[in-house]
């Protein structure tokens, strides 16, 4: 009996104290008074946290309500914590973000600064990725070929392409933009350069690229079916006398500002390249820059159009170069000699198939009039000269260029399917 009256009393105590704790925080809630001596009654809240109480103490006698349900002398920042982390997510979102696109572009700043070579070298790679250009290498004996391609053989004849002197399959990137993709297109590097072997021992009179060229298509056998030969400047050189060689193998031929012609008068950049052979200067040959403002000597020989090309990007464009300069120059000394210098003027004559001249008006390199000349002596020509265009037709109008040469092949086209009908 007696241990039953100390339980009760014990719990009487504890139920008292409870009481009178919970109806301590009560008022504190819901009996705040205000400076006009009322007091304002709110919803009944759990006991507060020890930020609310540290709020509380700062804030009495305000005007509006906050999220908290107490009144403050100021709008209230009693935010919910899930608010707060909320936030706080949201922030280092933004750091991440900032952070993953601030990796690449300073990885491109740097490179562009540091090494703009490489960042050519990137640029090319992504046009043949994007264009669908794929990369080869095919071997006639112990001799490498690299060339880039597009497409399949199908009833349209496939279209070789040659490059100039010291350029790459790359350079015609920009008229691929402008092809029909349903055409087979075959961009090899000329003898020497970039990834096709480069000997000592080679060959690189224009006579002796003929016949590398020739070797390149017989490995290929792209000459199972006629095809169409595209050249430009030492490459229109070579694809004339190509054509001269081996008629069989071509259906048609397009020479855009070829080299290998004899004129009556020579220009100015003539005139210097003899000057500079008389004295013997050939560290001082324009096509052969070694410093970013001989570069843009060259570009501006070269182009009618006056780029605007970063000191950086030149820099770049030199130092691809650089390592080769040396054999640039001994092709160059090889080509302007006097058993290749007018290979193509000797054997325009030879050439039998339907050709399309295309040239600039403002060429500075090779004279305008080397149009007439080629169209008096073949006898299928058509001539296709573009206004306001330097040596560079292939970078100043590639979009000009390829439609030239498919016009010029859909002429072709129809003209063999009316022979068929008659």
């Amino acid at each position: 009996m007696v241990e039953n009256c100390l339980k009760d009393a014990l719990g009487r105590i504890s139920f008292s104290a409870s009481a009178r704790v919970s109806s301590s925080w009560e008022r504190r809630l819901c009996s705040l008074k205000t400076g006009g001596g009322r007091t304002e009654r709110c919803v009944k809240e759990q006991p507060l946290q020890k930020w609310q109480r540290e709020e509380m103490s700062t804030r009495t006698q305000c005007g509006g309500r906050g999220n908290c349900g107490l009144t403050h002398t100021s709008p209230c920042r009693c935010q919910p914590a899930s608010k707060s982390r909320m936030d706080l997510d949201v922030v280092n979102m933004f750091v991440i973000a900032g952070g993953t696109l601030a990796i690449p572009i300073l990885a491109f700043v740097a490179s562009f600064l540091l090494w703009p070579s490489a960042l050519i070298r990137i640029y090319y790679w992504y046009w043949r990725r994007t264009l669908g250009m794929q990369v080869r290498y095919v071997y006639h004996e112990d001799y490498q070929f690299c060339y880039s391609f597009r497409g399949r053989p199908g009833q349209k004849p496939s279209i070789l392409m040659l490059h100039g002197f010291s350029a790459h399959k790359d350079m015609w990137l920009s008229v691929v933009k402008f092809l029909p993709k349903n055409l087979h297109l075959v961009c090899v590097d000329m003898p020497g350069h970039e990834g096709t072997t480069r000997s000592s021992l080679d060959d690189l009179s224009i006579d002796g690229q003929v016949k590398r060229i020739h070797q390149f298509v017989e490995c290929l056998k792209l000459n199972k079916k006629p095809f169409h030969l595209v050249g430009t400047s030492m490459g229109g050189h070579v694809a004339g006398v190509y054509a001269a060689y081996y008629p069989s193998d071509i259906c048609s031929l397009c020479l855009v500002c070829p080299a290998g012609l004899q004129y009556s008068s020579d220009n100015r950049f003539i005139q210097r390249l003899k000057e500079l052979q008389e004295s013997a200067a050939v560290e001082k040959i324009p096509l052969i820059p070694s410093t970013p403002e001989e570069m843009s000597e060259m570009l501006q020989l070269c182009s009618y159009v006056r780029f605007k090309v970063p000191q950086q990007i030149l820099q770049g464009l030199v130092d691809v170069r650089i390592p080769h300069n040396n054999f640039y120059r001994k092709l160059f000394l090889e080509i302007v000699n006097e058993k290749s210098r007018y290979s193509l003027h000797q054997n325009m004559d030879k050439i039998k198939v339907p050709t399309q001249i295309i040239w600039g008006k403002q060429d500075q390199v090779l004279d305008v009039s080397g149009a007439d000349m080629l169209a008096k002596s073949i006898a299928n020509c058509q001539v296709e000269l573009l206004e306001n265009c330097g040596h560079s037709v292939v970078m100043e109008r590639p979009r000009k260029t390829a439609k030239l040469i498919v016009d010029f092949l859909a002429s072709l086209h129809n003209t063999d399917n009316d022979k068929k009908l008659d």
